[in-house]
């Protein structure tokens, strides 16, 4: 009786126009997790392939920067003796970063610390000091602030393992494009371990300091010695920045993956736990509506 009841006030409400019913909301929403959980687990495959790739690389990187970081040790050796005594004028930035992404913060890290080198006016920085780029992305970055600033900019560089041959190049179009500097200041990321880097400044002489040097002065040498020691001096701090950085960016590649992935499993279990409520739900509800409609009869 009290069923009967029921199923004649609500025959009696009037119906509203356009309304769907109960159970078709229910099928569109879960139809929508459906293609979600869809999306995100393929955004879990890739993410996936893409660490395990990067894992594979980063030995082989870190292997080629041992190898590489002797060039730069023997640049610290000769700048370490040849420091100079005057302080220089005008500063030449390098800023050396890559054409690709998803790493974290790699390339917004050698980015800022050259704003907030050039911003400090110290050794030689001024707000006009010429800068020379490497890789797209800290380009892109210091477009918007620094524009007036760019001197110079290479991409397509290193694209696998940055060789010394990729660091000449860079370097002696460096010399024969005319920009005028007393020294140079090398912006990279520096290896710290395989979770974490920081950014690093080297200090590189040119011709004219290096002549001007205490520690040069004291022997007698052709100019040619001095200019293609500056030269080849340059190519080796370029290279052993490219090499460290490379290693920097598949570390940070690895492990941004890895959050990627472990973000996509989490994303995962809520969106199947919310699929799985929501069926039960309309099951539920489809219950109800059979068990009150045989109780009407």
């Amino acid at each position: 009786m009290l069923a009967r009841r029921s199923v004649a006030r609500l025959a009696a409400q009037p119906s509203r126009l356009g309304a769907a019913p109960q159970s078709a909301r229910n099928m569109a929403t879960l139809r929508e997790l459906e293609l979600r959980l869809k999306s995100v687990r393929n955004i879990e495959k890739i993410t996936k392939s893409m660490k395990m790739i990067a894992s594979t690389r980063l030995a082989k990187a870190q292997r080629a920067m041992q190898n590489g970081k002797q060039y730069g040790v023997a640049n610290s050796e000769v700048f370490q003796n040849a420091s100079s005594e005057e302080t220089p004028k005008q500063k030449l930035f390098i800023v050396v970063s890559s054409d690709k992404g998803l790493c974290g913060g790699i390339h917004s890290s050698v980015s800022k610390a050259t704003r907030r080198y050039i911003a400090s006016g110290e050794n030689g920085s001024a707000p006009d000091s010429p800068i020379v780029i490497i890789g797209d992305k800290s380009k892109a970055q210091l477009l918007r602030t620094l524009s007036a600033n760019l001197a110079l900019t290479f991409n397509q560089i290193g694209r696998d393992i940055p060789t010394f041959a990729d660091a000449a190049g860079v370097a002696d179009l460096i010399v024969k494009s005319g920009i005028k500097y007393d020294s140079i200041a090398l912006v990279h990321n520096k290896f710290v371990s395989a979770i974490s880097y920081e950014p690093a400044v080297v200090e590189v002489l040119n011709e004219e300091a290096l002549k001007e040097s205490p520690g040069f002065k004291a022997y007698e040498m052709e100019d040619d010695v001095t200019k293609d020691l500056a030269e080849f001096s340059l190519a080796n701090a370029i290279y052993a920045a490219l090499i460290e950085g490379h290693a920097c960016e598949i570390s940070a590649r690895r492990n941004a993956m890895d959050n990627a992935q472990k973000n996509a499993s989490d994303m995962i279990s809520s969106l199947q736990m919310q699929f799985n409520r929501g069926r039960q739900a309309a099951i539920t509800n489809e219950l109800v509506d059979i068990i009150t409609g045989a109780s009407a009869l």
